[in-house]
């Protein structure tokens, strides 16, 4: 859960690398380094953020046109500035970066320092680091080949980049189950966790596979080797990220502006797919599978995080409209419990990095029971994006805010529209009903823009409840799961402690919280069971909570019991967390704000959880 960079080529690298980093910062933020090779190699690299990097860097001499550079998520070791990356070999002839991490590095640290090797870290990384430098000792073998054999003795995942001041015109580099993406230049070459840091200076990339070490050189270009000693021919494709999309525009933050575009985000999930001339939907990653949907047994879905709480809208829809029996797993969980899979089962997984380590785990298992897996995800070429049978990519664009706002909707728009198609395959919906909503589906994203006028009166209600201690969150039905992602993005960003429950739920034990200073969130859309919602809302009300609800444009009766109303578009019952959730995103950033929290960098998270 680490951002790595690194460049080789006839500019010099420390802007470059340095760049790269700040676009990175998402990934990871307990500590930073470089390492920069010119005739000697230095390392320099510090706790804290990128920008202690740069303050640290600002008056050295950093001339080079090689080197690596890493942002960290703290794993093994607490972060400060021994264990932060890279690492040193124990010669300091060369060093490492390091994403993932080396499951069984306790077994090779022990044999290591029976050979003598004492260590400066808590890392993991730098056992990998001396173990290759063993191999380069005792066996006598170059350095891709040392890193090459070392591999085949690690259990784990990982993505890394090494660079030796005994071979100067070389970067080695190697991923198994964590992102990396090389780019290709005139004359230079890039290596990152993902496009960010890439995309300024060329389109052309490759994305290495599992198990694959790549050898980079000025002279020699790029080369693949699998670790089992088989070349590969490196597969160029060119890259459709524009590097707008990786700036703030003008937002104070890339949370703000991703909540933003979500109007534009869910257009784009749906473009090419929702065909209103024709009244059909398709969606061509998963076209060819369409039989095995309507003749599935089941459909299981897994996620982690807010991933998992579009899979719960994705249950609530797809058994309501297609008539699919649905499961949702956190994919945590479900590779441990030894779960029955058939292989008529369909199992679809969800991430927006492509590269969730529990999502990958879960896929795998999966598979290896036969189900067909289908992946939807936002990052092209990620690893979910290539584990899966077939898919459907979200298109939100780089989301780099920790706290997922557009994927989110973007997941439940593509969940959405795959409902819709089966249930119009299967008949399990009525002609009328079927256009109705795809004429209320395609007016989403204007819906949408007109939600978001609603940001000023959130910043109002955000001030009066900045220095609650405990939130509840309330839904029924396909708004639950509104419920549970509205407390996630609260507690993420603003430490605030925050439960979702069923809104009936409530009375089988949180109602024992509450009292005068609890907020309680309800989603009291016209839509569903509303009696029943204006029911709990009552109820809070007797025990004098503070009633902040979600309700549909117009409607006076919640409003007479609420503290504070939020209006949303009428729309259909299965279209309202596409529109709810917005309000419940922008409360948790106004909150978070006026508490002085990095909305963007909350603390102990990072965005792509490529660790388990």
């Amino acid at each position: 859960m680490c951002g790595i960079v690194a460049y080789i080529g006839k500019k010099q690298a420390c802007p470059i690398l340095l760049g790269g980093l700040h676009r990175l910062e998402y990934r990871g933020y307990d500590s930073a380094g470089v390492a920069l090779l010119n005739g000697s190699l230095k390392v320099f690299k510090t706790k804290g953020k990128v920008s202690d990097l740069d303050n640290l860097l600002e008056d050295l001499d950093v001339t080079a046109t090689i080197g690596i550079a890493h942002t960290r998520w703290a794993t093994h070791g607490e972060p400060n500035d021994v264990n932060a990356h890279p690492h040193y070999s124990s010669t300091e002839k060369m060093a490492i970066i390091h994403n993932g991490i080396i499951e069984n590095y306790n077994v090779l640290k022990q044999e290591l320092q029976q050979r003598g090797y004492v260590f400066r870290s808590d890392t993991d990384t730098e056992v990998l680091m001396y173990l290759i430098e063993d191999i380069m000792a005792h066996e006598k073998q170059a350095l891709a080949e040392a890193v090459r054999i070392a591999l085949t003795q690690v259990t784990g995942a990982y993505a890394i980049v090494i660079i030796s001041q005994d071979e100067p015109d070389l970067l080695i580099a190697a991923r198994k189950g964590s992102p990396m993406v090389v780019g290709i230049g005139e004359g230079e070459f890039f290596i990152a966790s993902d496009a960010a840091p890439i995309v300024e200076y060329t389109r052309q990339v490759v994305y290495p596979g599992d198990e694959e070490v790549i050898s980079i050189s000025l002279a020699e270009g790029l080369k693949i080797r699998t670790i089992a000693d088989i070349e590969k021919t490196p597969y160029v494709q060119t890259l459709e990220v524009n590097l707008s999309a990786l700036e703030k525009g003008g937002f104070d933050h890339f949370m703000l502006k991703e909540i933003y575009e979500q109007s534009r985000t869910v257009k784009d999930s749906m473009r090419g797919r929702l065909h209103m001339d024709q009244g059909i939907i398709v969606l061509g990653g998963i076209q060819d599978y369409l039989r095995k949907f309507i003749a599935a047994r089941r459909i299981i879905i897994v996620g982690c995080g807010t991933s998992w709480h579009a899979g719960i809208v994705g249950e609530y829809l797809i058994e309501e409209l297609a008539r699919i029996p649905v499961e949702v797993e956190y994919a945590s969980e479900f590779r441990y419990r030894n779960p029955l899979i058939y292989e008529d089962d369909i199992v679809i997984a969800i991430s927006q990095s492509g590269e969730t380590a529990d999502t990958l785990a879960a896929i795998e298992m999966a598979k290896s029971k036969g189900a067909t897996i289908i992946g939807i995800c936002n990052v092209v070429g990620s690893s979910i994006a290539r584990a899966t049978h077939a898919g459907s990519y979200t298109h939100a664009g780089p989301e780099i805010g920790v706290a997922s706002t557009k994927a989110f909707t973007s997941q439940v728009t593509i969940l959405t529209l795959l409902a819709l198609m089966l249930a119009e395959k299967k008949g399990t919906i009525s002609a009328s009903r079927y256009y109705r909503m795809l004429h209320e589906f395609n007016s989403i994203p204007e819906k949408i823009e007109k939600t978001l006028l609603c940001n000023d009166q959130v910043k109002e209600i955000a001030k009066v409840f900045s220095k609650a201690t405990n939130a509840l969150y309330l839904g029924r039905g396909i708004n639950f799961p509104i419920a549970l992602e509205g407390s996630l993005k609260l507690k993420e960003i603003s430490y605030i402690h925050a439960e979702g429950y069923p809104a009936a739920e409530m009375k089988h034990g949180p109602i024992a919280l509450i009292d005068e200073e609890m907020p309680v969130v309800v989603i009291a859309t016209r839509k569903g069971q509303y009696e029943k919602v204006v029911s709990n809302i009552m109820e809070v009300k007797a025990r004098k909570g503070k009633i902040i609800a979600i309700v549909s444009e117009g409607d006076e009766d919640v409003r007479a019991l609420a503290d504070y109303c939020i209006e949303i578009p009428e729309c259909d019952e299965m279209l309202v967390p596409l529109l709810a959730t917005i309000p419940l995103q922008l409360l948790s950033y106004h909150i978070a704000l006026l508490r002085g929290c990095n909305v963007d960098q909350p603390r102990n998270l990072a965005k792509s959880v490529t660790v388990e």
